[in-house]
Parts: structure tokens; C-alpha cells; sequence
């Protein structure tokens, strides 16, 4: 095979160490092997760094193993050209595997040009994604504390989320807190309601007739301290999250135009793509790397499954999200989309390629600096409108009725 890059190094990663095998030597010639072992501590990854720089080395290349890659390619990454590979995809031969047969054989991959590196956001950005992870992550931690508050009122048959919409309202919470608290009568706390809730009076007063036992107030009063400390942990994470989308201001205004898309979305969107689309070729490549394009899997001529791959599993499930909201908005061409396609394909995969169209549009418009230009719910009819005539035409017809079509001035 050619030979690619003269000095370059493979990594192993795990918890506790590394090892790491330079290869040194011109193109034509046997190179020459050196391994070492490092622990994973700052102080030893720094000197694998100076010895691969006074080495010459120019090319690093590891597996993506966890998070145990994020410290070797934080301290590696200014000053030599970090590549990081997916471990399915540079897997050694059965039957060779140890620290040593790893970074010998990712080395050996490297040199010949044989790894195809994956994506990493520049440092901010990078920064950027941790905290709307780890807001989503908070997010659906809340919700199941939410759940599990409706569960220990219903275990107690106090009956308030079948007469309220929302048990983490406004009124809702404060009979939750009076019911704690136990320094009011039913009536009294069914007084605490507010807006349209209160035509509910007769309703609220015979919900919070129950078996409230001194275990459940304990786990009540648990869970709305649970709740108070993910509002504020969110809440923070959200003026962070502000402050560093403030230089993404002209995307924000330009992706809010997309039917679906809101603020969160964008800035889940910018967390993992980034604002610089030249990574990518094409759109097909960024669906693909975010797991919203349909498989390719045929043998013999045989299509098979085409279940979508593996991919940004934060990206995708923002964007599905977002594909609900867009379903349902009036006169949209992603709402006719939806429902072109949910008739035959079903619900879940209808919002995954609308989440998909979601993507691509959203890459044009960072890409090119547009703005989002609605095709309206028509769209479809439009497309291939002799078509539809004919079709619908021939379903009246079918129905024992004489058809007579012909186009109004207007709609010429």
C-alpha cells in the first residue's frame, strides 16, 4: 500500500493509560516502530505530547472510546493533527487484540491514509453542546420527577391531574403544598384555584379526597425540592447557553423562519453541526452523520432493511421533536409532507423525514445565507397536478357519477 504520512503516531485510549506507536520513516522505506505507555494523567499526557512534537510527528490518530479520548485530544490537538475514528470502523483481524496490536495496527492505518477522521467542532462549540446536553439532560430528569409526584398523589387517590391540565401549574403547585403542609380543609384548597380552573370548584374539592399518609408528604415535599433545583440548574444553563449563542445571532434569525423550529431547537442545531458547513460536502453528508438518512442494505439484488444508522442520537431526537411541532403548522409545506407521508409509512417514520427535510433546509440556509422560502401546504398538489385530476376523477367516477372537469379562470 502507499504511503501516506511519513511520521505518525496510533493511540490506544483507555481509563487508566494509553499506548501510543510512532512510525517514522520516508515512504519508500521500512518505518521505524516506536511504543511507549502513558498514564492518563495530565502530567504524562503532556509528555507523550512533547515526545511525539520532538519526535516530528505530524499525525495522531485514535479510537473514539468513551470519553477517555477527550483529554488525549484536548492536550494534542494545538499543536499536532488529531484524528479520531470511529472503533467500528478500524477494527483489527480476530484473534490480534492487546494495547500493543491496537496502536500498531491504527498507526499502521494512519501512515497509509486508511482512516477517515470523524466530526469535531472547533473548542467553543464543543463547549457549547455540553451544556445543552446536559440542559436536555436535566430536562428529562425533571419530567421524570414530574411523573413520579403524579404517581405518589395517585397511590394516595388524591384525583388533581384528572380535574387540572397541568399538575406543575401555577395553582396546582400550591395545593400540592397545602396538601403537604395539611393546614387547610378541602374546600379551602380548592378556593386556591385560578382562571378557568375555578369553574372547577365542585370538581377540585372531591379530587383532593384521599389517603394522604405521612410517606407520601415526605416524598411530595422531596419531589417539589427536586423540581425547585432543576428549574434553577435549567434556568442557569439557559443564561449560559444565551450568552454564548450572542456571535450566532444571524443564523438564529435566519433558522427561526423554519416552520417547527424554535429557540432550543437552534440552539441544540449550532451545538452539534456548528455554523461552518464546509465540513460537510453535502447535505446527504450531514443526514447521514446525524442518523436521519435511510439505510442501505441490499444483497442480491434484494432491497432490504431501511431502518436509519446510528448517528447524533441529541441532534435527532431534537429534530423529531421539531418535526411534531412543524406537523402541526397550518399551511406548511412540511405539515403536507407529514401528512403525504404518515398515511403509508406510519407516524414515527413521517416525523423522522420530516425531521430529515429539517436538516437539509437548515443546512442551506447556514450554508448559503438565506432565509427559508415556504412552499405551502399545496405544494404536492401542485407538483404533479394532472395527476391528482385524474386520480380524484376516476374515485368520483367509481362512485357511479358523470365527471366534467374544467379549469376555472381564476385558478389559470
Amino acid at each position: 500500500m502507499e504511503t501516506i504520512i511519513e511520521r505518525c503516531c496510533g493511540i490506544d485510549v483507555h481509563k487508566k493509560t494509553i499506548s501510543a506507536c510512532l512510525l517514522t520513516g520516508k515512504a519508500d522505506e521500512k518505518p521505524k516502530q516506536t511504543i511507549r505507555s502513558f498514564s492518563t494523567m495530565t502530567g504524562d499526557l503532556l509528555a507523550c505530547r512533547d515526545w511525539l512534537i520532538e519526535e516530528g510527528c505530524t499525525h495522531v490518530a485514535m479510537e473514539s472510546t468513551g470519553v477517555y479520548w477527550k483529554p488525549v485530544f484536548n492536550i494534542l490537538e494545538d499543536h499536532l493533527e488529531v484524528i479520531l475514528a470511529n472503533a467500528r470502523n478500524i477494527k483489527n483481524v480476530p484473534g490480534r487484540k492487546t494495547d500493543v496490536k491496537d496502536c500498531q495496527w491504527i498507526a499502521q492505518l494512519l501512515r497509509h491514509g486508511l482512516i477517515e477522521g470523524s466530526f469535531i467542532p472547533p473548542k467553543p462549540i464543543r463547549q457549547l453542546r455540553d451544556l445543552t446536553r446536559y440542559r436536555q439532560k436535566l430536562t428529562q430528569q425533571r419530567s421524570s420527577e414530574i411523573n413520579r409526584l403524579q404517581k405518589f398523589l395517585e397511590e394516595a387517590n388524591i384525583k388533581l391531574a384528572s380535574v387540572v391540565t397541568d399538575i406543575t401549574g401555577v395553582s396546582a403547585q400550591e395545593i400540592i403544598r397545602h396538601l403537604i403542609q395539611e393546614d387547610m380543609t378541602t374546600p379551602e384548597m380548592a378556593q386556591l384555584a385560578r382562571g378557568r380552573l375555578r369553574n372547577k370548584i365542585e370538581q377540585l374539592e372531591q379530587s383532593l379526597e384521599g389517603y394522604l399518609s405521612g410517606h407520601h408528604r415526605l416524598i411530595l415535599r422531596l419531589s417539589l425540592q427536586m423540581m425547585a433545583s432543576y428549574d434553577e440548574a435549567i434556568e442557569k444553563l439557559d443564561t449560559e447557553i444565551a450568552h454564548r449563542m450572542e456571535p450566532h445571532q444571524e443564523i438564529i434569525q435566519r433558522l427561526e423562519t423554519i416552520p417547527g423550529v424554535k429557540k432550543k431547537t437552534i440552539e441544540t442545531l449550532i451545538a452539534e453541526i456548528g455554523s461552518d458547513m464546509s465540513r460537510f460536502p453535502s447535505h446527504a453528508h450531514l443526514a447521514s452523520w446525524a442518523g436521519l438518512s435511510p439505510g442501505n442494505h441490499e444483497s442480491a439484488g434484494k432491497r432490504k432493511s431501511g431502518r436509519t444508522n446510528h448517528g447524533d442520537k441529541w441532534l435527532k431526537a431534537t429534530l423529531v421533536e421539531a418535526a411534531w411541532a412543524a406537523s402541526k403548522t397550518k399551511g406548511s409545506y412540511l405539515k403536507a409532507r407529514y401528512h403525504r407521508l404518515v398515511s403509508r409509512r406510519g407516524k414515527k417514520r413521517a416525523a423522522v423525514a420530516v425531521g430529515h427535510t429539517i436538516l437539509i433546509i437548515a443546512y442551506h440556509i447556514i450554508k448559503e445565507q438565506c432565509v427559508y422560502l415556504e412552499l405551502g401546504a399545496d405544494f404536492f398538489d401542485r407538483l404533479n397536478e394532472q395527476h391528482l385530476v385524474n386520480r380524484l376523477t376516476k374515485r368520483i367516477a367509481a362512485l357511479g357519477y358523470k365527471v366534467d372537469i374544467e379549469k376555472l379562470p381564476m385558478a389559470a
